[in-house]
C-alpha cells in the first residue's frame, strides 16, 4: 500500500521526531510507500524542501503555525495565522491531490491537515491518529480559535475510516463521542530503535558542561512552555533538592516560548549557577544526555493535557535504562508498571516533586534495580515492536496490507 502522512509539523519538531517520523519509516520497513507532506517553522529559509529519508518521500509544503528561532518559539498574531493557516491547508490540499497514495493518514488531528484531508482525498480512505488533546494543549490567544481545533479534532469522527490513540484517555474520549471501538486502536508512544541502540557518549556531555562522574544530574528534555509542560514546578523543586545534594545539577534539553521566563526563574530561585540549559539540540545528540543523566523527570500537573500525552521522554529514558520521576496522571503509573521502573510523586506538587528526586539521587541501590529492571523489558518500548498494533487499524476497516 502506498501512505500520505498529512503533518502540520516539522520532522525534528516533537511528534514528528518521536511518532510519525518513525512510523513512516516503519511502513517502508514492512514493504509499503509513504509520501509525508509535512509544514516547517522555518519554511520561507529552509533549503531542502523535499528529500528521501530512509525511503520516505518527505515534502514540505509551508509555514507551521509558530515559528521557531534558536530556542525560542513564537506565535503569530490572528491575522497573520489565519493566512497561514488557509496557505498552509491549501498546499497540503493540493499535494495530497497530486499524491497516487492509497490511504489518508491524519497526523494529529488540527484544522489544516484534517480540511485538507477531507479536500484532497478524492474518495480514498482517510484515518487519524490522536497523539494529543489539541483543544487542551495548545496555546490560544483567542477562545474562538479553540473552539475550530475542538470542532475539527472532534469532527474526525464522522468520516474516519479508523482512528489510533496513544492514551487510554483518549481512547475513552473518543468512545464517548461516539466513535465505534472496534475502529479505534490504542498505540502508545514508543522510541526509535536505530536512534537509541547506537553506542553513546556520556563523557561528551560532562565534558561540554564542565561536569564529572561525581555530579547527580536530573535532566528534563522537551518542550519549554509552562502552559502543556509545567517545568516551573521542576525549577521550585530544585531549590530545595540543591540543598539537599549539592552536587546536584539540573540541564534542561529543549525550547519553547518560556525559555526566556525559565532562565528568569532560576535566578529568582538562586539556582542558575546549577541549571544547564541547552537549548535546542540535534536529535542524535538526545541519547547522550541520558546516557549521562543519574534520573529523568516528567514534571506534570493533573490536568486533561497531562491525561492525554503518552510522554516520549519517558519511553526513550526507560530505553535506555535511566529511571524516570514522574506523577499518577494518566497512563503514566502503567508505563512506569507501578513503580518499577521509576517512582511516582503526587502531580502538581513541589514538595512532592522534590522529595521523590531527592531520595532516588540518594539511593544509587534504588536506581541500579529500576535500570536493570527497563533495560530487561525494554523491547516493548521500541517502535519496530509496536507497528504492527498501529496497523490493525487499517485491517479493521477491511483494507488488506
Amino acid at each position: 500500500m502506498k501512505f500520505a502522512f498529512l503533518l502540520t509539523q516539522s520532522l525534528d519538531s516533537p511528534s514528528g521526531l518521536g511518532r510519525y517520523g518513525p512510523l513512516a519509516r516503519e511502513f517502508i520497513r514492512h514493504g509499503h510507500e509513504v509520501d509525508l507532506f509535512a509544514l516547517h517553522y522555518d519554511w520561507a529559509n529552509l533549503e531542502h524542501k523535499s528529500y528521501v529519508d530512509h525511503g520516505v518521500n518527505v515534502h514540505y509544503v509551508g509555514q507551521m503555525h509558530v515559528l521557531k528561532e534558536g530556542s525560542r518559539k513564537t506565535y503569530f498574531g490572528p491575522g497573520k495565522l489565519l493566512w497561514i493557516s488557509m496557505n498552509a491547508t491549501l498546499q497540503l490540499a493540493r499535494a495530497l491531490r497530486k499524491s497516487n497514495a492509497d490511504i489518508v493518514q491524519i497526523c494529529k488531528p488540527q484544522p489544516m491537515n484534517t480540511l485538507a484531508a477531507r479536500i484532497g482525498s478524492n474518495g480514498r480512505p482517510i484515518f487519524c491518529d490522536c497523539d494529543d488533546y489539541e483543544a487542551e494543549t495548545n496555546l490560544f490567544s483567542n477562545i474562538w480559535q479553540k473552539k475550530i481545533v475542538q470542532y475539527f479534532e472532534d469532527g474526525i469522527i464522522h468520516y474516519a475510516s479508523g482512528i489510533t490513540v496513544n492514551t487510554s484517555f483518549s481512547q475513552k474520549r473518543y468512545e464517548s463521542l461516539g466513535y465505534a471501538k472496534h475502529n479505534l486502536v490504542y498505540v502508545p508512544n514508543a522510541a526509535e530503535r536505530s536512534r537509541f541502540s547506537l553506542p553513546t557518549n556520556p563523557g561528551k556531555v560532562l565534558e561540554r558542561w564542565g561536569l564529572n562522574s561525581d555530579h547527580l544530574i536530573i535532566l528534563y528534555s522537551g518542550t519549554i512552555g509552562f502552559h502543556s509542560h509545567p517545568i516551573d514546578l521542576l525549577i521550585n523543586a530544585f531549590s530545595q533538592i540543591s540543598k539537599a545534594h549539592p552536587n546536584a545539577r539540573l540541564i534542561i534539553v529543549g525550547s519553547g516560548e518560556d525559555y526566556d521566563l525559565l532562565i528568569d526563574k532560576s535566578k529568582q530561585m538562586d539556582v542558575f549557577d546549577k541549571v544547564i540549559f541547552t537549548g535546542r539540540i540535534s536529535p542524535g545528540e538526545i541519547p547522550d544526555y541520558i546516557a549521562a543523566a543519574t534520573v529523568s523527570v516528567d514534571p506534570v500537573r493533573d490536568d486533561l493535557t497531562a491525561k492525554a500525552r503518552s510522554p516520549l521522554k519517558i519511553m526513550e529514558s526507560l530505553v535506555m535504562g535511566t529511571p524516570v520521576v514522574t506523577s499518577d496522571v494518566g497512563d503514566r503509573r502503567s508505563i512506569l508498571n507501578d513503580g518499577k521502573y521509576g517512582i511516582l510523586v503526587p502531580p502538581g506538587d513541589v514538595e512532592g516533586l522534590s522529595t521523590g528526586l531527592i531520595n532516588i539521587l540518594g539511593s544509587s541501590s534504588m536506581r541500579a534495580e529500576m535500570k536493570a529492571a527497563a533495560i530487561k523489558d525494554r523491547d516493548q518500548w521500541f517502535w519496530d515492536n509496536r507497528t504492527e498494533e498501529f496497523i490493525t487499524v487499517y485491517q479493521r476497516a477491511g483494507i488488506a496490507l
